[in-house]
This record gives structure tokens, sequence and C-alpha cells, in this order.
């Protein structure tokens, strides 16, 4: 028997499983409420407009209560692609809704105009961006942040990986400027891509893989940790034999060695490999996929990406399924600007969070447009503290924006 195969059991004897929740899609039919947004304000938030505003390249949704309250979330560059099903489907939805009950406008929007029938990414990140902007608005009116909503804060600062997003440089160069990195934001964690992205057992570069991780071990010394993304290169067999190389370099988790859409296979790496974790989710925005990889030790870290999985709800639920087994979540997300508030409210909340969370590794630039500047130092990123998502946009900016779609009382 396995490691992971007498986790499971000694889980399941002991009846951890049987502390998953069952999500109903019916609105007012799920679970016991996760925020109890009722008991923290006791008249209707009812939901005046929802807009879609748009600056140049950035998009916004803004969210307007009755009495004029007003949250903004910031979506990611696929709104250029999915602003219709946004405009048209979800939008409209929440209007004249009340903000309280978001948990089960959630689930109601699934099911309104047979939305059900688009289920995937291209929905769920529609429905983020609506939810977002809802949470933040909801914290404003509180005058609190939304990991207070999301069930109280729990931790101010919250320490990152730096997340390599790159297949295109050698060994050498690839450590060499993650060396650059490290030592100017403190991180003590990386995250680097190996394999060839859903490429049918192909490597980048022939051999990049096995040479990055030996040259980052040798390079690094046992102090830092290292993490590696597969993101869907191989089959099982393969996916196994990478993972005893990793094994032997000491690497911390396996995120995506296999497709995504591969959950046996994903579980037979899961089996195999002993010293390794197998780390996965961004793409799934299943309730039933997630409770199916904890209910049979698929994956040992859950990594839902809270735009892709519908927001801060719908990770929240998955982050309590995983804390019924033992297992920890760590949010997929390499995104910059405001999308790493929603990482960070969402980490500043959950009990059973991972050792590290995902930064985008690369010198960035942060927006002019948005106050504070989030960056890490000493290896961690202080969690916004002001109401909402605790950031600010530029209000002239924001004027500035175009009107693209909405829906008004």
């Amino acid at each position: 028997m396995t490691r992971r195969r007498f986790l499971h059991a000694a889980l399941s004897a002991a009846g951890s499983l049987a502390l998953v929740p069952r999500i109903s899609a019916e609105p007012g039919a799920g679970p016991e409420p996760l925020f109890h947004l009722h008991r923290r304000f006791k008249s209707s938030v009812p939901v005046a407009a929802m807009d879609l505003l748009r600056n140049g390249e950035q998009w916004f949704v803004r969210a307007t209560s009755a009495d004029g309250a007003v949250g903004i979330s910031a979506p990611n560059e696929r709104i250029r692609v999915l602003h219709p099903m946004l405009s048209e489907l979800v939008l409209p939805f929440f209007l004249g809704k009340d903000a309280r009950d978001l948990e089960d406008l959630v689930d109601g929007v699934y099911v309104h105009r047979s939305n059900y029938k688009y289920a995937g990414i291209a929905l769920w990140n529609c429905v983020a961006w609506v939810e977002i902007a809802l949470f933040d608005l909801l914290g404003k009116l509180a005058g609190a942040p939304a990991g207070e909503l999301l069930g109280g804060v729990r931790r101010k600062e919250v320490p990152v990986y730096l997340s390599s997003l790159r297949r295109d440089t050698t060994p050498e160069a690839e450590v060499e400027w993650i060396s650059k990195r490290l030592a100017e934001t403190g991180a003590r964690a990386v995250k680097l891509k190996i394999g060839g992205r859903m490429s049918r057992n192909a490597d980048a570069a022939p051999g990049r893989t096995e040479r990055l991780v030996a040259l980052a071990r040798k390079t690094w010394g046992g102090e830092l940790t290292i993490q590696v993304d597969a993101n869907g290169s191989y089959d099982a067999p393969k996916a196994i034999e990478v993972g005893r190389v990793l094994e032997e370099h000491g690497v911390y988790f396996y995120e995506e060695p296999c497709t995504w859409e591969d959950f046996e296979a994903t579980r037979r790496v899961a089996d195999a490999l002993e010293k390794v974790l197998v780390a996965g989710g961004e793409q799934d925005t299943s309730y039933e996929k997630f409770a199916w990889y904890v209910k049979n030790r698929g994956l040992d870290i859950v990594q839902p990406d809270v735009s892709y999985n519908g927001g801060f709800t719908r990770t929240m639920r998955v982050a309590r399924l995983a804390e019924g087994a033992k297992l920890d979540i760590t949010p997929h997300a390499p995104q910059g600007g405001m999308s790493v508030a929603y990482m960070l409210q969402l980490a500043s909340a959950v009990p059973n969070l991972g050792r590290f969370q995902e930064f985008n590794g690369a010198p960035q630039t942060p927006p002019a447009w948005l106050e504070p500047k989030l960056a890490p130092r000493a290896g961690a990123i202080a969690v916004p503290a002001g109401p909402g998502l605790g950031m600010t946009v530029d209000p002239d900016f924001l004027k500035k924006a175009q009107r693209v779609a909405g829906a008004a009382n």
C-alpha cells in the first residue's frame, strides 16, 4: 500500500471525507452559508447597476448598490473574447438582487438562461468578475477587508513563491534571472516550468527539464523550496519517470503532470510518487471534479484559480473540501495588477493555506492607476488592509473609461 493509499484509508476511517459538503446548483438549496452575510448586513443591499468599463486595454466591472456604494474588479485578459457572455448572460442576472444573497446568486446564475451549457473557465471567469466586484462593494459598506467577510482574517501577510512562466530559456539563463529576482524579493521558494505544455511527453528542448532542475538545486542549495509545473506535458508513465528525477533533487510539488482532463492519470502519478507532492486544479471549475480528487487522493495540493473557478464563494468551497481531507490549498495566481489582491484576500482567510502562494516572478511595472503597489518584501506580500479588496483605482483613470455594456434599474 502506498503512502497516499494509506492516508486515504486512514482519513476515510476517521470520517474526514464525510466533511465534504454537497453543493447544490439551486438557489437557496445549498449548504450552510460560508460567509453569513445576512448577519453582518441587517438591511438589504440591492444591486442597482452592473457595468463593464474600458480604458484602453484595461477593463473593469463596476457594481453599484441602491444607496450608491461601488465595488470594482479588474478582469484578466480573457475579457477581450468573453465580454459578450459577461454582458448578455451574467451582468443582467445580478441586477436588482440583494448582494447579501451572493452565495445563492453564484449558484443561481449557473442555471439562469441555461448558462450551465457554457460551464467552464469561460462562464466562471465572468461570474467571478461580478462576484468579486460585489465583495469589494460589501467590504466597503462594512468598512472591512474582503478577507474579513470570507470568514475572518487569519494572516496579514502571505509568503510567496516566484513563478516563472517561461520555457523558451536555457537552464543557465533561467536560473540566472530567477536568482536576481530571488535576491530582489527575498522569496524563499520558486516554481519552474518543465516539459513542453500539453506536449505529449516532449520537452521544451531536449534534456531541458533534467538539466534545469539539477542546476537549480545545485545553484540554490537545500534551503530554497523548488516547485515545478508541467502544464499537462506527460502521460502517466512519463510523468512518473520525470517525478523520480524531481524526487532526487528534493522538489516540493509537481504541478499538472498530466493533462488536466485526465484525472485518473494524475492519480496514478500521485499514487506512484512518495517524496514529491502532486498539485493541480487551476483549469477545473467543477466542484464534483475537485470532490473526486479529494475523495480519491488524486492530488496532494489543491490549486483552484479564484477567477477561473468563479470567485471567492466557489473557491472557498473547494478550500473547505480540501480542509476536510487535511489537504492544503495553494490558489493558482500568476496574474498581476488587481488580481494579486484577489489571491491575497482569499489567502488571508483560508485556514488550510499552503506554505507559499503564487506570484509572477517576472519583473513587473505595477499599474500606475492602482494603489497600493503589491510586491514581495522579505519573501511575503502584505494583504491590503483597506475595505473591500483594499485597492484604490485612480478616479481620473476610471472616469475616462467608456461604458461598454451594463444593466441598471
